[in-house]
Parts: structure tokens; sequence; C-alpha cells
């Protein structure tokens, strides 16, 4: 687990000398909030569960999950995902 924390903070550190956003390096996703309406999740794994009123997404430190009501995936793809309805909530699990 040392060698782990000694890679991301090496990571961290060329990021910074380098000028590299986190998300590239570090491999973050990257969330977009547009008001109420829109979230867009940038980087994610894939989609663990959804319905109406939550929407989990897998990322590479856990789980993001979008809280709401009439949630609807208005886009999949293999790095972005966009969350469309009334948003109440964005949680990082």
């Amino acid at each position: 687990m040392r060698w782990f924390k000694m890679g991301e903070e090496l990571k961290r550190k060329a990021a910074a000398v380098l000028e590299l956003p986190g998300e590239v390096v570090l491999n973050l996703p990257r969330v977009i909030i547009t008001g109420r309406i829109q979230v867009v999740v940038e980087n994610h794994r894939g989609i663990v569960a959804y319905d109406r009123e939550c929407v989990r997404l897998l990322v590479e430190a856990g789980e993001i999950a979008v809280s709401g009501r009439d949630l609807v995936l208005r886009s999949i793809l293999p790095d972005e995902v966009i969350v469309e309805g009334e948003i109440y909530g964005v949680r990082f699990l």
C-alpha cells in the first residue's frame, strides 16, 4: 500500500510540474454540473445502477451517485455519461 501512495504522489508532482490536468494523469473523473438539470461525468468505468431516482457510476476511486427525479441517461459513451432530469445531489461513494 505504501508503494501505491508513493506512486500517486509522484504522479501528482509530475502533473503539477508539467502543468497537466489531474484527470488525465491520475485517471480522475471529471464532473460537470449544469444547474439542476444535467450532470456530465467523464472518465467513468461503467454504470453500476440506474433508475429514475439514482444513477451510480463506477470511477477509479469508487463510485459517483447522482440522485434526483425523472433521471434519464441522455448519452452513454465509453468515456462520458450525461444524466439529465431534476438533480438533487451528486455524491462520491
